[in-house]
């Protein structure tokens, strides 16, 4: 029977594979089944299993949230800067050179103009995979001008957050952008028109601190984390174990700091009525 036996299939040693090939399937962070990157993507980078929502790059939002072919790029070309000359095991300007590379952005926030259901809005998105969608002087800068653009064209604003907070090789002029930011939304509640924040995963530190929660309607993604200090660092500082989902959309809305959660599918018709209601 030796040739039966090496007829068999062999047994593997160790634990089965658990990985899935990159490029046609992707496996989901929340319920760990194997997806179709193809059906994925035609969900919104939604897990159509369990609804767990993938990060998503900033321009690929606006091009999906926007009405269809509507999105005009404003400031596509203003980088980042190295006025500290700051460097750590790398020097910042070559961290900004290879977060541009990767992310084929020029900066960590995408802004222009463009319709939403026939309605003229100004709009912007974090792009999180350059530096963590940090927010440095550029950010800042891009920010700003979209309450600018608000105010100059007599249009709501929104704006989708994901960002690891300020960025630090910029030090305190990344920190200024938090006081920058807020005073552009002052001036721009003048006009009456509504600055729509939406807050995606993650959303944290100074962007969290600043702009990203002075919305006239908060609008968070299920399950995304918000909030300042990450849930590990406020850990080992208090010594205390934090309660289920803190920080977490759903933790959140619960303790009235965001307005409501809108699955990622049913943002564009959400936000729209919005504008319809809360604009002239």
């Amino acid at each position: 029977m030796d040739w039966f036996k090496r007829m068999a299939s062999p047994k593997v040693k160790g634990e089965a594979k658990t990985s899935v090939p990159t490029g046609i399937w992707v496996r989901c962070p929340s319920c760990a089944s194997p997806q179709l990157s193809e059906e994925v993507r035609a969900h919104q980078q939604v897990c159509p299993g369990c609804g767990h929502h993938f990060r998503i790059r900033g321009r690929e939002r606006l091009e999906r949230f926007l009405d269809e072919g509507s999105f005009d790029e404003r400031l596509p070309g203003l980088s980042a800067k190295d006025p500290l000359e700051f460097v750590d095991s790398k020097k910042y300007r070559d961290r900004v050179q290879t977060a541009q590379a990767t992310s084929e952005e020029a900066e960590a926030f995408v802004l222009g103009l463009g319709r939403l259901r026939g309605r003229g809005v100004v709009v912007g998105a974090f792009e999180f995979s350059f530096l963590g969608g940090s927010m440095g002087s550029v950010v800042g800068e891009k920010v700003t001008r979209a309450f600018e653009l608000g105010i100059e064209l007599d249009r709501p604003v929104i704006v989708f957050s994901a960002s690891g907070g300020a960025r630090m090789q910029e030090g305190i002029l990344s920190l200024m952008q938090m006081a920058k930011t807020s005073s552009a939304i002052a001036r721009f509640r003048r006009t009456g028109r509504p600055y729509i924040s939406v807050l995606t995963d993650p959303t944290t530190g100074g962007v969290a601190a600043s702009f990203a929660l002075l919305g006239d309607i908060i609008i968070a993604e299920p399950k995304a984390l918000i909030g300042f200090a990450g849930p590990r660092v406020i850990e080992q500082t208090i010594r205390q174990k934090l309660p289920e989902g803190f920080q977490r959309s759903e933790f959140l809305l619960e303790h009235g700091m965001v307005d409501m959660i809108v699955p990622r599918a049913e943002l564009r018709d959400r936000v729209g009525l919005l504008v319809d209601m809360l604009g002239r």
